[in-house]
C-alpha cells in the first residue's frame, strides 16, 4: 500500500486567514495520522496578482502555526515547461481548441440561447468557437487574435469513457465531463490554468490524497478528466467543509477576512488560533 502524501497549496495573492489555516491543518493531520508526508506548493501562475511578499508571509504564518512540511516547496512559476508539455499532449489528441470570445461575447451568446447555466466559475461557455473550422482557427491565430485554449468536453467524454473518483466523505462519484462545460486550460500568453497545473502538479509530486474545501468538489470532475487524458494517476480526495465565521459566511480574501498576521498582532497564541479552526 502506498504511503499517504498530502499537500497544502495556497496562492500568494494575499495573507492567510483562518480558512487557510484550517485547510493546512486538515492536510497535515491527514498525512500525520496515516504516517505519511505533508507537502507545500505555492500556486503562483497568476503573475499579476501573486506577489513575493505574500509568499514570504505565507511561509512565516505556516511556520508560526507549528506546521512542518518537506523542505522542497514546489512553485508553479518554476515549472511552466511541465504544463506546456501536458498542453501539447492535449493538442495532439485534439482535446483542446482556441477560443477567441470575450466575456461579453460569451454572455451575449448565452442570452441569445435563452439559457444561462452557471458553473463554479460563472456562465458556462456555449461552445461558440468549437464550431470554427481548423482553417478559421489557424487564420485567427496567425492574425494575432487573443485566445484561450478550452477543453473540448464533448471529445474528452468520448476519449475517457466512464470515469470515477473517490472522496472520503462522499464515496465513489461518477465524473461528468460536461458538468463545467469547455473550461479554459491555457491562454495564449500562459501555457496553463489552475485546472491543468493542479492535475500535473499532484501527479509529479506524488500526491495520493488531495484535501481541500468542498467548494472545489465540482472542479474535481475537470481534474479527473485531465488526469485520464494525460495518463496521470488518480489520487483519493477529501473535500472538507468550509470554515465559517459567526455570521455563517466562509472566510475569504475577497471579503477581507481577518488574517493570521492580524491575529498574531492581537496577541493570540498559535494554540488559540488552532483551537479556533476546530482541529
Amino acid at each position: 500500500m502506498s504511503r499517504t502524501v498530502t499537500r497544502f497549496a495556497p496562492s500568494p495573492t494575499g495573507h492567510l486567514h483562518l480558512g487557510h489555516a484550517y485547510g493546512a491543518f486538515f492536510a497535515a493531520e491527514t498525512a500525520r495520522l496515516a504516517g505519511g508526508r505533508f507537502l507545500l506548493r505555492i500556486e503562483d501562475i497568476d503573475s499579476i496578482r501573486c506577489r513575493p511578499e505574500f509568499e514570504v508571509a505565507i511561509l512565516e504564518d505556516l511556520a508560526w502555526l507549528g506546521l512542518e512540511w518537506e523542505e522542497t516547496v514546489r512553485r508553479q512559476s518554476d515549472h511552466m515547461l511541465d504544463y506546456a508539455l501536458a498542453l501539447e499532449q492535449l493538442r495532439e489528441m485534439e482535446a483542446v481548441y482556441p477560443c477567441f470570445c470575450t466575456r461579453k461575447e460569451i454572455r451575449r451568446e448565452i442570452e441569445r440561447a435563452g439559457a444561462a447555466p452557471h458553473g463554479r466559475e460563472g456562465p458556462r461557455y456555449p461552445g461558440t468557437c468549437r464550431r470554427l473550422s481548423a482553417a478559421e482557427q489557424e487564420d485567427r491565430v496567425l492574425a494575432g487574435d487573443a485566445f484561450a485554449l478550452r477543453l473540448d468536453a464533448t471529445r474528452a467524454a468520448k476519449i475517457c469513457g466512464p470515469l470515477y473518483f473517490h472522496d472520503r466523505t462522499h464515496g465513489s462519484i461518477e465524473v461528468d465531463p460536461m458538468r463545467e462545460g469547455d473550461v479554459v486550460v491555457a491562454r495564449k500568453d500562459i501555457t496553463t490554468s489552475y485546472h491543468l497545473a493542479v492535475a500535473v502538479d499532484d501527479a509529479l509530486q506524488g500526491v495520493t490524497c488531495v484535501t481541500r474545501g468542498e467548494d472545489l468538489l465540482e472542479a474535481t470532475h475537470i481534474h479527473r478528466v485531465l488526469q485520464k487524458l494525460l495518463g496521470l494517476p488518480a489520487p483519493e480526495y477529501a473535500h472538507h467543509p468550509l470554515l465559517v465565521g459567526r455570521d455563517g459566511k466562509r472566510f475569504a480574501k475577497r471579503d477581507n477576512a481577518k488574517s493570521i498576521q492580524a491575529l498574531r498582532k492581537e496577541g493570540l497564541s498559535r494554540f488559540a488560533v488552532r483551537e479556533m479552526t476546530g482541529i
